[in-house]
């Protein structure tokens, strides 16, 4: 399922289901099913909390490389290139900062079909 993140101030953002959960479980949200719920929100309230979660697993993120020479990405297609939790969670991060200085909620929902 793709889930569509939205809050008054930001652009929306779009994310798999199966990605988005593990960042929300971090942002401290509790789901009783392995499912991702259709619907919900990040309070006003809930928004520090929920950043300092995900920046917390983003800097956990092995994946990520700050050097180029480490790795180098010129030979791969990007579409190849390993997308890993610091990329794939940085829209939803900006959202909740933007949200947070803004004084709004951020909520999720099904995505439209196309």
């Amino acid at each position: 399922m793709l889930i569509l993140f939205q809050s008054k101030s930001a652009a929306e953002v779009l994310m798999f289901a199966q990605h988005a959960r593990p960042i929300l479980v971090a942002a401290g949200k509790t789901f009783d099913s392995p499912d991702l719920p259709e619907r919900g929100v990040i309070t006003r309230a809930q928004l520090d909390a929920a950043i300092a979660g995900i920046e917390s697993l983003a800097a956990a993120d092995t994946s990520h490389h700050d050097h180029a020479d480490e790795h180098d990405d010129a030979t791969e297609h990007p579409i190849a290139q390993h997308v890993g939790v610091r990329r794939r969670a940085w829209p939803l991060l900006a959202m909740l900062r933007l949200a947070r200085e803004k004084g709004e909620d951020v909520t999720w929902e099904p995505a439209p079909i196309w």
